[in-house]
């Protein structure tokens, strides 16, 4: 019990400096969309951007997952992405021109590659101890309760300053407080790997082959997942929304992407992998609703959409946590971020371009992408239960 009670302390400590961090760069991610239309970006170069900073972002998680197994550097790695992942945002004030924010946008989602591999390596092992989807679902609703935080405030700096520069400012705030807490919790937790106590029948050098088959099934539906400042730029351009209401939007995305990770880990513990076939089926809601819709069928949209960020941030990495043995387990975070920010690059390029052509394309595009993930988590289902013990859900599987 005392062993538990502490892994559950670690993981909402390391779920508040989450916390202060989304509160930073989602606050200002809320608003980046519209503020690249003002300093004169198109929907092609919207899309490119959000796309590009993904791909940049995922891409360089495969060496940082790597590096941080090799050298057991979970700590430091964690911090020194958190510290970019955070400095960078209050330059957005200063920018002048759609590429230098371009550029500032590109560098945050550096930031979060660089601290995302070690920090879900880390955040694994606690959450061994009360339940990965649980444990992931905790973190994740602490994480987007930031990100309902930041976007709150700089609504209000929009309101009241009456320009997207200012808004960027405030976030020095939670960003500083997140890295403090951050330096604290690795000298009362220096070792968070002996909260997992795993029972190893070999320790292979190869991942095993369902995590490549699963990481198919996450890769497609990322690809139709349209990223907010593509939406955000869809609000102001059709005037669903105005500059005021964009970031309280985005707010209700990322609260409901709160309690859904709760709901959705929860019921992960239970039900395994059914439960990602719901949220895939409910993600490709969003689509129709947010880009054919008036204000208040976008709304519902954004909700669908918050749904499936809540289960792709949290129940996505907890499956993973039970398919790879906790010595591979940020390399495999790292392969899992790489294929999925791909993807995402891919997709969000397409969807910029279609966007500018046909709307009509753009949703059916999204749409059939997350349906077309469906079969691949019944297959990952039918072969493995997840929400096993680690040997158990590895050791008849082949490696490749």
């Amino acid at each position: 019990m005392p062993q538990k009670a502490a892994a559950l302390k670690f993981v909402i400590l390391l779920g508040f400096v989450s916390l202060c961090a989304d509160a930073t760069y989602e606050g200002a991610r809320s608003i980046t969309g519209a503020y690249l239309q003002v300093l004169g970006a198109s929907g092609t170069v919207v899309g490119l951007v959000a796309g590009f900073g993904e791909l940049i972002g995922h891409g360089l998680r495969l060496a940082i997952g790597y590096l941080s197994d090799q050298t057991r550097k979970y700590w430091g790695i964690t911090t020194l992405g958190y510290i970019l992942n955070t400095a960078v945002v209050p330059f957005l004030a200063l920018a002048g021109r759609w590429e230098v924010a371009a550029g500032l946008m590109m560098a945050e989602r550096t930031g979060k590659a660089i601290r995302t591999p070690p920090r879900d390596a880390l955040l694994s092992h606690g959450a061994s101890q009360i339940g990965r989807g649980f444990g992931f679902g905790l973190h994740e609703a602490m994480d987007q309760t930031g990100a309902v935080m930041g976007p709150l405030a700089v609504a209000a700096m929009v309101y009241f300053q009456g320009e997207y520069r200012n808004a960027f400012t405030i976030l020095i705030v939670p960003a500083v407080l997140g890295l403090l807490v951050l330096i604290v919790l690795q000298f009362i937790y220096p070792n968070p790997g002996d909260f997992e106590v795993e029972i190893e029948t070999n320790q292979e050098e190869k991942l095993p082959r369902i995590f490549w088959i699963y990481l198919g099934a996450v890769a497609i539906i990322a690809a139709g997942y349209a990223d907010f400042p593509l939406i955000a730029f869809h609000f102001q351009k059709q005037d669903i929304a105005s500059g005021q209401t964009i970031p309280l939007f985005y707010a209700v995305a990322m609260g409901v992407d709160a309690i859904a990770a709760l709901i959705f880990g929860y019921l992960f513990d239970r039900t395994g992998i059914s439960i990602l076939i719901v949220a895939a089926f409910l993600s490709s809601l969003f689509a129709p609703l947010v880009f054919l819709g008036n204000t208040q069928l976008a709304l519902l949209g954004i909700a669908f959409w918050g749904i499936g960020m809540g289960a792709q941030e949290s129940i996505l990495k907890a499956a993973i946590a039970g398919m790879v043995p906790k010595n591979k387990r940020a390399t495999a975070y790292g392969i899992f971020s790489t294929g999925y920010g791909l993807s995402w690059f891919l997709g969000s390029a397409l969807m910029g371009i279609l966007y500018d052509r046909s709307i009509t394309a753009l949703i059916v595009f999204s749409s059939t992408t997350q349906l077309l993930a469906i079969p691949f988590f019944v297959w990952v289902k039918l072969h493995v239960n997840t929400s096993s013990s680690l040997p158990e859900a590895i050791s008849s599987q082949d490696t490749v």
